[in-house]
């Protein structure tokens, strides 16, 4: 077992149940011999996912969900992590889901995908919160080149996201088998459905990665729809906060972004923050198109200032 998991699974299993472990050993802290118990997270006879009844009496189901919800709760700073900044991007992901037709359970493949962050790269250098490939994106109408990457746009992403789901779903008739076409790409999916006589990728035989895929997303809806029964305990200050902005359009070049960004009281770091798609110093802009700029306000960058609310209140102690 890798050094650095294990380390995760001890420290994790210290501060999820050390009260439970007073209770059920007798040896006290102070005793040479005391253990810290470890509890195994408990898996639902069922699950509702997308509008659609998930049943894990079937033996592979159910441990399939078990692996990926023990990692999950034990490898706890990226969940930890992944429920703060919930609090600040699913105000903006949700409601384009919602007006797209996708069924909100879909913000958890985001979260699989990046952890949230907007700034994410993998090791194949697909980008961004929902990780599209640059040939990827292009297909879905975003703008990738060394001056803007939509890919890091989260708005513009989203919607991109969105047509690609509905899309296999269209072709497959049901969300997990999009889910694991986003990972495995739809003609491996395809191509496995139909070698293999199935009607959803819950019945395939994949490749480690994708078959654990959707596992993971429903593994991370049970935790975020409920963080507290899995030893998560958060307060409302401590969930990050969706940034206020003023909004400018943009449509001619820009010469400097940091200077652009210091006439509007910001740094450029702020800018880039606030619009990661913005991807060098300058903007050539030689076609004349439109950009939307986010310009965080004063109040929202400092937590004294900013307001503080919360998206789910299952997120918080009470």
């Amino acid at each position: 077992m890798n050094k650095i998991y294990t380390c995760a699974l001890i420290f994790g299993a210290i501060s999820i149940s050390a009260s439970s472990a007073q209770e059920t050993f007798a040896p006290q802290r102070s005793h040479p011999n005391y253990v810290v118990a470890i509890t195994n997270p408990q898996i639902p006879k069922s699950l509702e996912f997308a509008g659609q009844h998930i049943d894990f009496d079937r033996v592979d189901m159910y441990e399939r969900l078990d692996r990926e919800l023990t990692a999950m709760t034990y490898t706890h700073g990226n969940t930890l992590l992944l429920i703060k900044r919930a609090n600040k991007y699913f105000p903006v992901i949700a409601p384009i889901l919602k007006k797209n037709g996708v069924p909100e359970d879909l913000l958890y493949l985001a979260c699989v995908e990046s952890i949230l962050n907007p700034c994410a790269v993998s090791p194949a250098k697909a980008a961004g919160m929902w990780q599209f490939m640059a040939s990827t994106a292009k297909q879905y109408g975003l703008e990738v080149n060394e001056w803007v990457d939509e890919r890091y746009d989260i708005e513009k992403e989203t919607e991109a996201a969105c047509r690609y789901l509905k899309k296999a779903y269209a072709e497959y008739g049901n969300w997990e088998s999009a889910a694991a076409a986003y990972n495995g790409g739809p003609a491996r999916i395809t191509t496995e459905l139909d070698a293999q006589m199935a009607d959803t990728s819950f019945d395939l035989q994949l490749v480690d990665e994708t078959s654990r895929y959707v596992f993971r997303i429903l593994a991370t809806k049970m935790i975020m729809e409920n963080p507290g029964s899995y030893g998560f305990t958060l307060t409302a200050d401590q969930l990050y906060q969706p940034l206020e902005y003023k909004t400018e359009t943009v449509s001619g070049p820009v010469s400097s972004w940091p200077q652009w960004a210091k006439q509007r009281g910001i740094t450029y770091a702020q800018l880039r923050e606030a619009n990661p798609w913005i991807r060098s110093k300058t903007l050539p802009n030689k076609t004349g198109k439109s950009y939307k700029v986010k310009v965080p306000t004063h109040e929202s960058l400092y937590r004294s200032t900013a307001p503080v609310t919360v998206y789910n209140q299952a997120w918080i102690k009470k």
